[in-house]
């Protein structure tokens, strides 16, 4: 299978971080849960984790790293966390459910919310960040970068106007976290929220937060820490106030693993070779007839998600992304993409859009026989 559905999963995984995974599985004990070897190896693990992830985002010490199943979950603690009834939040039309769900539901209690506008190519409009800017705002949630389009989000701009007015800085990383440097202390970033299986490279079921030093959340659960099990309440230190529960010890050392191969291999390499590839792709595929792409091409020196989305004519993309796995074995993603806004700006709606998403995994000759195969379905029509 050539697989071109990277921004929904990262499918092929380094072969250090299969390995870190199962040795944890067959080695550790529950961190923090006891004194004998196979519990104080699984609290070394994810300490050290801990660690590298904190150098890896820039954040200063290792317990700003909160570890989580997903981004999603990151963003309900720090949004359901952060925001009040009366608060305002302004975020933008390019958001995933993981942002828009969360906020609509503390939206039915009394927060209100104002969206960023953007323009024709899908990009964010700046200007309405400080024109939406009220009284009672709290603070601003943005993507760092589209699922749908691969548009990348200038968060250092963003963060410059939260600062600025006294905003929380709110960041979902999905797309982003492992292949695009991201310094949460330089930028200013008050809350990052990643996935682990994604440009991560890690295992499914992990991810995080780093909160900045000092910003109280509170917590989404409440539940078992193996610290304090006399107190009625939730520890308030961190990272402990936000993880009840078992960690996902095992993930969490694959999540290491891959942050160190990516650390080792070096974060622009792979970028660099992911661009190569969606380059490839764009450029092999903007003349076909019908085709239609949707994001902001226009500057090749500014570096975009690995994604190029596309419908063909008035053919519903579901319809052609089953197409491209059925007759050759190409794997895609069509849809809605949890991304309604954006779909709604574009005027997707009702067809949708097919996906195709790079990773370092990839090669030029899938790239190239995904360029094939949609030359040949339109040949065919």
């Amino acid at each position: 299978m050539i697989y071109l559905d990277n921004a929904a999963t990262t499918r092929k995984k380094p072969q250090c971080v299969i390995d870190a995974v199962v040795q944890a599985m067959t080695s550790l004990g529950n961190a923090g849960r006891g004194v004998h070897e196979a519990s104080l190896g699984a609290a070394r693990t994810v300490f050290a984790a801990r660690q590298h992830l904190a150098e890896f985002f820039g954040a200063k010490e290792a317990n700003q790293v909160v570890f989580t199943m997903n981004s999603t979950e990151s963003l309900n603690i720090a949004i359901k966390g952060l925001i009040e009834p009366g608060d305002h939040v302004i975020t933008t039309r390019l958001e995933h459910n993981s942002v828009l769900r969360p906020l609509y539901q503390l939206e039915e209690k009394g927060t209100e919310i104002s969206f960023a506008g953007c323009d024709e190519f899908g990009n964010p409009v700046y200007e309405d960040f400080e024109k939406l800017i009220r009284s009672n705002t709290k603070a601003i949630v943005c993507t760092h970068g589209s699922n749908l389009t691969g548009n990348r989000v200038d968060i250092e701009k963003v963060a410059g106007i939260a600062k600025k007015n006294g905003l929380l800085f709110i960041v979902d990383a999905s797309q982003t976290g492992g292949v695009f440097p991201i310094d949460v202390t330089k930028t200013g970033i008050d809350v990052l929220c990643f996935t682990g299986h994604k440009s991560m490279l890690g295992p499914q079921g992990t991810g995080g937060m780093i909160v900045r030093k000092g910003l109280e959340i509170r917590p989404l659960l409440s539940g078992g820490t193996g610290v304090h099990t006399y107190s009625k309440t939730q520890p308030e230190e961190m990272p402990t106030r936000l993880e009840a529960g078992t960690l996902n010890g095992h993930g969490i050392s694959g999540l290491c693993a891959a942050a160190e191969y990516i650390t080792k291999t070096g974060m622009d390499v792979i970028r660099a070779k992911e661009q190569k590839l969606m380059w490839r792709f764009f450029d092999g595929v903007k003349e076909l007839d019908g085709v239609r792409i949707y994001g902001d091409f226009r500057d090749r020196n500014f570096e975009r998600c690995p994604i190029v989305t596309i419908n063909i004519g008035d053919y519903d993309s579901s319809e052609v992304s089953s197409e491209l796995f059925e007759d050759y074995n190409i794997a895609t993603r069509p849809g809605a993409h949890c991304a309604p806004l954006m779909h709604e700006a574009l005027g997707t709606v009702k067809q949708g859009a097919v996906r195709f998403s790079f990773s370092y995994s990839n090669t030029e000759e899938e790239v190239d026989a995904a360029v094939s195969a949609l030359k040949k379905m339109i040949e065919e029509g």
